[in-house]
């Protein structure tokens, strides 16, 4: 393999060991070869309906594995609306990610 062009952790970086799974440094999940994602434990149509009738208390943040995140929003009951709506948007268009970076799994399609 020529320098410069070892594999690396699509979100920290991190030069990876041929075939990893998962970034040893930040625990980020990597694109199989052949495979559009690799997708999490979490369901998008979960995330979404929970995200619909709970997101302006957190849960949605909660159920991605996002605790942070999750609390903050349930504090301020979904950034006073905002923060809620945009959440909504962000899973309805499947561009979130759980805690752990991957993709939201589409079970249900």
């Amino acid at each position: 393999m020529a320098q410069g062009s070892e594999p690396r952790c699509r979100r920290c970086g991190q030069v990876l060991a041929e075939g990893s799974a998962f970034c040893a440094r930040c625990g980020a999940a990597q694109m199989a070869p052949g495979y559009y994602y690799a997708p999490g434990d979490r369901d998008w149509l979960v995330a979404l309906l929970l995200s619909c009738f709970l997101g302006n208390l957190g849960v949605d943040r909660f159920y991605l594995g996002k605790i942070g995140t999750g609390i903050l929003k349930l504090i301020t009951f979904g950034g006073f609306g905002v923060w809620w709506l945009i959440d909504i948007i962000l899973i309805a268009t499947d561009s979130t990610t759980d805690a752990y970076g991957r993709r939201l799994a589409h079970r249900y399609a």
